[in-house]
């Protein structure tokens, strides 16, 4: 198993300057990850330092509370790929999916897909693990499948918990080997990245990148 290329190496926060985007950029460079996580202003100037390897740029759409209007997360979407993205992570309606409003999550998330698949882009969809039910984290993984997107995601990392790996096994059982699973937020260790992994996790989204290969 490549562990490194289970990593996306994340770096989101709001204060997050430019210098340490660069460290990011360097630690993914020499340890290959998968790829490297930013907001979406940096996406350009990361996608930039990232030519000629083969770790993809990754930005994040409606992020973090996923209350956007779906013609701003649209948007958002196209800008990025623009800027040359290689996969978005969107965060779906949270309080929609919640309130049983299902046909709404579902063309929130079916239109920034046709966004990211118009351009041959894999979407991950964020469903916020912490804040929802088990019964409302299999309707969000499947109505993220029948959305048409690519990977099913656990977490921000900027709500009341990050991945479990309970939340981990529920959506696999869910997706099976139709999407990918993304474990996010909270995974600081070796020990706990391969633990996401053996219950079902394709990619692990972490801040800790260098620390998960070093433990």
């Amino acid at each position: 198993m490549n562990l490194a290329k289970y990593i996306d190496h994340t770096i989101l926060a709001p204060e997050a300057t430019q210098s340490q985007v660069d460290q990011i950029i360097k630690e993914a460079k020499k340890y290959d990850f998968a790829s490297v996580v930013v907001n979406p202003y940096w996406v350009s100037y990361v996608a930039d330092k990232l030519k000629g390897t083969d770790v993809n740029t990754v930005t994040v759409i409606g992020f973090p509370l996923g209350a956007n209007t779906t013609a701003t997360k649209v948007f958002e979407a196209k800008d990025a790929l623009q800027n040359g993205a290689t996969e978005l992570d969107m965060v779906i309606n949270i309080g929609e999916l919640k309130a049983g409003h299902d046909d709404a999550v579902l063309n929130d998330i079916k239109a920034v897909v046709e966004a990211g698949h118009a351009e041959n882009r894999h979407v991950k969809v964020i469903i916020e693990t912490a804040l929802l039910t088990d019964e409302e984290k299999v309707r969000a993984c499947e109505l993220s499948e029948k959305a048409g997107a690519d990977f099913v995601k656990t977490s921000t990392g900027f709500s009341t918990a990050g991945a479990k790996v309970a939340d981990v096994k529920l959506m696999k059982q869910t997706v099976g080997d139709r999407l990918g699973v993304k474990a996010s937020g909270g995974i600081h260790t070796k020990s706990e990245a391969e633990a996401m992994i053996e219950a079902g996790a394709t990619r692990l989204g972490a801040s800790s990148g260098v620390k998960i290969m070093n433990s």
